[in-house]
């Protein structure tokens, strides 16, 4: 007999079903035995009586959480006894047959809460059944229909999937690199994506027009506050656009999103209101402004593009770094200044960012598309004419074959989803989230390799700093080991 989802069953009474999933509850009522079966779909009431003795009997053992299988007749619930409150609650299972699949050892945490009371440590040491909770699983139920929606809506534009490599060239253009050994090529490193803003672009160059994906992005980054050393990004390039064309596809994008999975929110200004860089500075204080109307409104989404950023700003040791993306193109009244490398302080790019409610969902420009013009970009940041070509001659050399204008976005999901799930930070949307020094407490990572994999990969490990409890332990088992001797 085949498996049938409990919430297959509101149309199938009188039938004899198979179910299968988790015992939510168990609870007795004179000699009648019910439980709550959990399955992804829902809760369904099954109910056992002594008529049935062998699946009556097995079920005196049954506890929360065993993994159990049931066959049985469903049956429409007494009026009295329907249950409003759950999807499948006009009706219940009659067990004639019961199957355990795997027993249970009491839960190290609980799941019949929304987890908001434990910490975040437990919750990811347990992460497997932190995601039995509804809440959770409701978060990666939405984020599997933004996903497809993007997917959706970008093929119907006529856009390309294409995945891009995750092992490819570490190079200086935003955060801190996870570089990646090579066992075949001694002493050589890949570097994992910090997202694929090189690739995207070289698929502008081969003619491909519109391109995206659903791409990982990771990045070394020290702990700060919401972020995780790997993420989610909805990736976009076009070809032959302006920074108006963009900003108003993406913008319907968000817009079609909202309304179609989450009809309960209210975008607060259509199309989005846009405010320079500095316009949002001088009014808000920030390049990311909350322009909420009522910031008490959980369902009220207040979008907004930030535009005009500065391209340049002063790094820690007093040179200039770019303040988004070096492969940005300038405003074009500023690319006379960006070529000439004059009134560098002054040079605005085609950056656009898009906020919701006072986060950054998403940022993106139109790209230089000449050798020259990205030449003069490292040229203001101090790199030398060498540095430059070892770094980035791939680009040069391709853009010396004939770029379109182009120009995409990246815009973060993990974000995006938590925003609308109105949840509190990224890791309740994400399924298997890190802490934010960027540790897997649930598979124990980052951990020590073996030396034999050290060998193949031609590293040495320097002896690592010992932490004054491993000295003072390692000074007691060595005073130990001499008694001994002295015995």
């Amino acid at each position: 007999m085949q498996r049938i989802l409990v919430k297959e069953l509101i149309d199938m009474v009188g039938q004899k079903v198979k179910v299968a999933g988790w015992v939510n509850i168990r609870r007795a009522h004179g000699k009648i035995l019910f439980i709550d079966l959990r399955d992804r779909s829902g809760l369904l009431q099954c109910v056992f009586v002594p008529s049935n003795k062998e699946a009556y009997d097995l079920a005196q053992e049954l506890r929360t959480e065993w993994v159990v299988e049931l066959v049985g007749q469903v049956v429409a619930r007494p009026e009295k006894m329907v249950n409003p409150e759950i999807e499948t609650g006009k009706v219940e299972l009659l067990v004639e047959g019961l199957n355990i699949v795997s027993k249970a050892q009491t839960l190290p945490i609980s799941i019949d809460t929304d987890g908001m009371e434990l910490s975040e440590e437990l919750r990811m040491k347990y992460r497997y059944l932190d995601l039995r909770r509804q809440r959770m699983k409701n978060n990666l139920i939405m984020r599997h229909k933004v996903s497809q929606f993007v997917r959706n809506f970008l093929i119907a534009e006529d856009f390309i999937e294409i995945e891009t490599p995750m092992l490819t060239k570490s190079t200086p253009e935003g955060s801190r690199d996870f570089v990646v050994p090579s066992r075949l090529h001694a002493g050589k490193f890949y570097a994992l994506p910090q997202s694929p803003q090189q690739y995207k672009q070289l698929l502008m160059v081969a003619g491909i027009e519109k391109y995206f994906q659903l791409a990982r992005c990771l990045r070394d980054e020290d702990p700060r506050g919401d972020r995780q050393t790997e993420h989610t990004q909805i990736d976009m390039e076009m070809s032959f656009i302006e920074r108006e064309d963009f900003m108003a596809l993406y913008e319907r994008l968000l817009i079609s999103m909202v309304g179609a999975l989450f009809p309960e929110k209210k975008i607060q200004q259509i199309p989005f209101p846009r405010l320079s860089y500095q316009e949002a500075m001088e009014k808000y204080q920030s390049d990311k402004p909350d322009i909420r109307t009522d910031k008490t409104d959980k369902n009220l989404l207040a979008f907004c593009w930030v535009v005009d950023f500065p391209f340049f700003e002063k790094d820690d040791q007093g040179g200039w770094t770019f303040t988004h993306n070096p492969f940005s193109a300038p405003k074009p009244e500023h690319l006379a200044d960006l070529m000439a490398k004059k009134n560098i302080e002054k040079i605005l790019t085609t950056q656009y960012d898009v906020i919701l409610n006072g986060w950054e969902a998403g940022g993106g420009s139109i790209r230089n598309n000449t050798p020259e013009a990205i030449e003069r970009v490292f040229e203001i940041m101090g790199y030398s004419k060498e540095e430059i070509h070892k770094q980035f001659g791939h680009m040069l050399e391709a853009y010396s074959f004939g770029a379109p204008s182009h120009g995409g976005i990246g815009s973060g999901i993990d974000r995006l989803v938590a925003l609308l799930q109105n949840e509190p930070n990224i890791r309740e949307v994400m399924a298997f989230p890190k802490t934010g020094d960027g540790r897997d407490l649930m598979m124990n990572a980052p951990s020590e390799i073996s030396d034999k994999q050290l060998k193949e990969l031609h590293i040495l490990v320097d002896e690592p700093k010992k932490s004054m409890a491993e000295k003072s332990l390692a000074s007691q088992k060595a005073t130990k080991k001499t008694s001994k001797g002295k015995k």
